[in-house]
């Protein structure tokens, strides 16, 4: 058991309805920055390549190209993770990464900087509208 994502790894041992299951599960983990891109996160990549490819053509075909790029990242212990691997749910994580950085992430992450006025609508438009879509094609 892992320190990390404590919630997440309680819900999937424990579902809120018994036998609960989804078809699939989208992370939106820092999604707001200007200028973010979202490549594909290693975890999502190795357990639920599916759903990964889904979201991001369905990102590309409606304009968001930039931001929804075909690069593979590090995989990243996040909730997606014990979503997956405990509660059987395949779960994929939408996140900024910035490879040019030794943090990984992108440079406000987890400083006082890392607050409302780095939030750009354009970014929350493209995640937000290409999971809408996403979701609404779903049978």
């Amino acid at each position: 058991v892992s320190s990390f994502c404590l919630g997440s790894q309680y819900w999937a041992k424990n579902k809120h309805k018994k036998n609960y299951s989804a078809y699939f599960g989208i992370l939106l983990d820092m999604v707001g920055a200007k200028n973010a891109v979202f490549a594909w996160e290693g975890y999502s990549r190795k357990f639920s390549p599916k759903i990964l490819k889904m979201v991001w053509k369905t990102g590309q075909t409606i304009g968001f190209e930039k931001f929804f790029v075909d690069k593979p990242v590090s995989s990243i212990t996040d909730d997606h993770y014990f979503i997956t691997k405990i509660g059987q749910i395949p779960t994929i994580d939408i996140i900024q990464t910035d490879t040019k950085s030794k943090r990984l992430f992108f440079e406000q992450w987890h400083t006082h900087g890392d607050n409302l006025s780095i939030i750009d609508k354009n970014t929350l438009k493209a995640v937000g509208q290409t999971v809408l879509t996403v979701l609404y094609n779903e049978n």
